[in-house]
């Protein structure tokens, strides 16, 4: 699904699967999505007998790191239902998180990010301030599994 080109995209357009299916609607919708990223640790092994005075390079465990989403509060519980979802131990609680990003115009998804066996670690509201002009805020941080691209 990959759409290679010589300038880069632009990061503003973007939609967000929560696992439901749908990126349409002000619950699909996200004003920031921390970046996304994964790393294969490294095992050092080396032999007392080994010819040679350096170690060998093996490879380790794969980790994904943790997601964070922010977006404006809109009165909506659906976050606090998954992780309520999610600390009651409920196995089905835990959602495949799709994000895609979307070239300039919006007509074709160039890029798209799988957050497997997603599942919420993380929700903060606020800071509220009764002298402030600023939108209240939700966040929400996911740890996954895996993460696969197209």
């Amino acid at each position: 699904m990959a759409v290679l080109r010589e300038r880069p995209y632009a990061q503003f357009n973007f939609l967000v699967d929560l696992g439901t299916g749908t990126t349409d609607g002000p619950e699909a919708g996200f004003q920031e999505c921390s970046a996304i990223s994964m790393s294969v640790d490294v095992i050092e092994y080396r032999n007392g007998n080994e010819k040679e005075n350096h170690p060998r390079k093996l490879t380790g465990l794969a980790r994904a790191s943790d997601v964070t989403l922010k977006r404006g509060i809109i009165g909506s519980l659906s976050l606090y239902k998954w992780l309520d979802q999610i600390r009651n131990g409920d196995p089905a609680a835990l959602r495949n998180v799709v994000i895609h990003l979307q070239n300039e115009d919006h007509t074709m998804i160039v890029m798209t990010w799988k957050l497997l066996r997603a599942r919420i670690i993380k929700h903060r509201s606020g800071p509220l301030n009764g002298k402030g002009t600023d939108v209240a805020m939700e966040e929400l941080t996911l740890a996954y599994e895996r993460l696969e691209l197209e």
